[in-house]
């Protein structure tokens, strides 16, 4: 299948982004288009992209800071939340400011389990294009960038009593 040829205002983005490209051990740098190359040399040697470290340990990677009785009660349903914060029927920066909020509160308050309900994501055989589920899908990128990231101990999916697929537990770190 061939794709649509590159602009030239793409085609430099591109060659910026592969000179910024680490290959993985064993591996060559993938070549560079020759049309990117020809085009914006200067733009490639004044501008390199640097790339973010990734964080060690992602909030919401499972079984990174929960014991195994944390994550029993909690796939039990036995966990009861003492609070909650319900991005039903928000835009996408409504929701984040919401869930910005909401993680102040329970900070302040000394919360340590939380409950966050986004709705349950996009059946896979809906239809495309569907809106569906994309507040679900921004929450993770979310979480771990807030400023509230080091007070999150872990975020694990709702047991069906407490909204299912459709929530989130977020268990903040105790107050010290």
């Amino acid at each position: 299948m061939a794709g649509r040829r590159l602009g030239p205002d793409e085609s430099a983005l591109w060659a910026r982004v592969m000179a910024s490209v680490q290959p993985l051990p064993g591996r060559s740098r993938p070549p560079v288009p020759v049309e990117a190359v020809s085009l914006t040399p200067a733009v490639i040697q004044a501008t390199p992209l640097v790339a973010k470290p990734l964080p060690r340990r992602s909030p919401a990677a499972p079984g990174v800071t929960l014991d195994a009785g944390w994550d029993k009660r909690l796939a039990r349903g036995l966990v009861a939340p003492e609070s909650s914060i319900d991005l039903h029927g928000h835009t996408l920066a409504s929701a984040h400011a919401m869930l910005d909020q909401g993680l102040s509160r329970a900070i302040a308050r000394g919360d340590r389990v939380l409950l966050l309900v986004t709705g349950k994501p996009p059946r896979p055989e809906a239809e495309r294009p569907y809106s569906r589920g994309a507040i679900r899908a921004a929450v993770g990128d979310w979480i771990a960038a807030s400023r509230h990231a080091d007070r999150i101990a872990a975020v694990r999916p709702a047991h069906p009593r407490h909204g299912g697929a459709g929530a989130l537990y977020i268990v903040l770190r105790r107050q010290r």
